[in-house]
C-alpha cells in the first residue's frame, strides 16, 4: 500500500510517515514546508527507497494532479492544516486558504484520479481532524465528544477545520469518493513546534523565563501521545469503513495547570534549578478569546470496531516528552528563531 501524507514535515504528519515506513509501507510526504514543518522530523527515513517527498502546496492543483499522476498513490493520509489557534486569532485568512480551499483542492485531485484508475474499491481519502470542531465540554466528567456530537466550533481555526469535516462528508456522500475522517484530542510528543503549550512549557521553564497559563488554568484538555496517534491513523486506514468517522483520544485528561505544574515537576528531577522549583515560574495570564472549557473524546468505537487503545499514559508521556527536548536542543533552538514561535499571540477579541 502506498501512502500520499499530506503534512508530513510537520508534528503528527512526521509520526504518520516514520510509523509507516518502519513498517514497510511507500510513503510520499507532500508539503508546502511553511513555518511549522521541518524535514529534520523525518530525517530518519529520507535515505529509505520506500520514502519520496514532493515539495508542494495542497492550493496547487496543478502540482497535486502532477503528484497523484507520478506516483499512483493507494491512499491519500490528509494532515496538511494550519493549526495554532492563537495564530488563527490573529491571522485567519491562511486557515481558510489551506484548511478549507487546500482541502477542496486536495478532494478534487484525489476525486480525478480515483476515477481515472476506475474508482478502485481499496482507494481511502483518510482526512486527519480535531476534537475542536464540537466545541466544548461541560465540567461533568460524563460528558465527551462522541462521532456524532452536533458540530460548534469557536475559533477561526475550529470553524476551518469543521468546514474542511463537511467538504470531505459531502465529497463521499455526492460523488462515493470513499472518505474516513478521525477526530484526535491534543496531542503531544516529540518534534513538538515550541509555538504549543507543552513545549512551550519545557523551553521557557529550561530557559528561566515565566511560564504563561491562560486565565486560571481551569482549561481540560485530552492529551494523546503522538506515536499512538500515529499508530490510530494507520489503523484506520487500514481497518476502517469507508464513510466512517473514528474519534482518537488518549483517556487523559487534565486542566492546564495540572500539566504546567507535572512538567515542572519532571524537570525538577531530570534537570533541576539551582534554587527553588520550576512551578516557581508560573504565571497566570489573560485568557485567549473564546478559549473552550473542556474537551474529551469517546474513543470507543475506533476501541470496538478496530480494536485499537492508547498505549502511553499522561505520565510517561510527559516524561518521555521532557526527555526528548533534553535530549535535542539541536532541532528545536533553530526553531524558536521563526516568526512569531513561542510568542503570546491571540489576544484580540
Amino acid at each position: 500500500m502506498k501512502l500520499l501524507v499530506t503534512g508530513g514535515a510537520g508534528f503528527i504528519g512526521s509520526a504518520v510517515v516514520r510509523q509507516a515506513v518502519s513498517r514497510g509501507q511507500s510513503v510520499v510526504n507532500v508539503d508546502a514546508l511553511t513555518y511549522a514543518a521541518c524535514l529534520n522530523n523525518v530525517e530518519s527515513v529520507v535515505t529509505s527507497p520506500l520514502y519520496a517527498f514532493e515539495h508542494a502546496n495542497i492550493q496547487d492543483r496543478r502540482a497535486l494532479d502532477l503528484i497523484f499522476a507520478r506516483h499512483d498513490p493507494d491512499v491519500v493520509m490528509h494532515l496538511a492544516a494550519e493549526s495554532h489557534v492563537d495564530r488563527s486569532i490573529d491571522g485567519p485568512d491562511a486557515f481558510i486558504r489551506t484548511n478549507i480551499l487546500g482541502t477542496f483542492n486536495l478532494l478534487e485531485a484525489a476525486r480525478a484520479y480515483w476515477v481515472r484508475k476506475g474508482k478502485p474499491e481499496h482507494f481511502r481519502f483518510h482526512h486527519i481532524s480535531t476534537d475542536e470542531v464540537f466545541g466544548s465540554l461541560p465540567s461533568d466528567p460524563a460528558a465527551k465528544f462522541t462521532e456524532d456530537t452536533p458540530y460548534d466550533p469557536r475559533s477561526p481555526y475550529s470553524a476551518s477545520k469543521a468546514s474542511s469535516d463537511h467538504l470531505v462528508r459531502a465529497w463521499h456522500e455526492t460523488y462515493g469518493l470513499p472518505v474516513l475522517i478521525t477526530n484526535c484530542s491534543n496531542n503531544y510528543g516529540p518534534y513538538h513546534f515550541p509555538e504549543k503549550l507543552i513545549p512551550v512549557v519545557i523551553l521557557k521553564a529550561l530557559a528561566g523565563e515565566p511560564l504563561p497559563v491562560y486565565g486560571d488554568g481551569s482549561n481540560i484538555r485530552d492529551w494523546l501521545y503522538v506515536e499512538d496517534h500515529a499508530d490510530a491513523l494507520l489503523t484506520v486506514v487500514k481497518n476502517g469503513t469507508a464513510g466512517r468517522s473514528y474519534n482518537i483520544g488518549g483517556d487523559n485528561e487534565r486542566t492546564n495547570l495540572e500539566l504546567v505544574k507535572t512538567l515542572c515537576a519532571i524537570l525538577d528531577v531530570k534537570q533541576p534549578k539551582a534554587s527553588g522549583s520550576y512551578a516557581d515560574q508560573i504565571t497566570f495570564v489573560a485568557d485567549r478569546p473564546g478559549h473552550d472549557a473542556r474537551y474529551a473524546i469517546d474513543a470507543s468505537r475506533i476501541g470496538s470496531e478496530l480494536g485499537w487503545t492508547p498505549s502511553v499514559t499522561i505520565e510517561q508521556g510527559l516524561e518521555r516528552t521532557v526527555q526528548w527536548f533534553l535530549d535535542n536542543e539541536a532541532w528545536w533552538r533553530p526553531l524558536q528563531l521563526r516568526e512569531g514561535t513561542g510568542m503570546r499571540l491571540g489576544r484580540t477579541g
